[in-house]
């Protein structure tokens, strides 16, 4: 009979991959219409006013969906950022660990930020 070591490692690389795949597919697109086809006045007349853009944000699904693509990739970037820094040379314990202090902090930093930015639109 095998018995298998229970980790924890699923729970960090679920929302790890959840940003990754997030970052690479959602964010590209919302660049193109909000950074490229709206200034070069591609999009129709009104499409990203703010009383239609406020009315997507106080819906209580699309604060769902913006949370959906922001918190994966807030998680994303910390930890790659972090991955980066031991890349670069942090490999003490004591500097590993405050640089996922950091990162990691960060991360959970924004997206209470997110969340209570997105709490406050009514």
């Amino acid at each position: 009979m095998t018995h298998y070591h229970k980790s924890s490692k699923p729970l960090v690389w679920l929302p790890f991959a959840a940003g990754g795949v997030t970052s690479a597919m959602v964010l590209p697109v919302l660049m193109l219409i909000t950074g490229i086809l709206s200034p070069l006045g591609l999009l129709p007349d009104g499409a990203l006013s703010y009383e239609r853009v406020h009315a997507v944000v106080a819906h209580p699904l699309g604060k769902l969906v913006l949370l959906g693509v922001l918190l994966p990739s807030l998680w994303h970037g910390a930890h790659r950022f972090r991955c980066t820094l031991q890349d670069l040379g942090v490999s003490s314990h004591g500097g590993r660990q405050m640089v996922m202090l950091g990162c990691y902090g960060f991360g959970f930093l924004f997206t209470i930020l997110a969340i209570a930015a997105l709490a406050a639109i009514w």
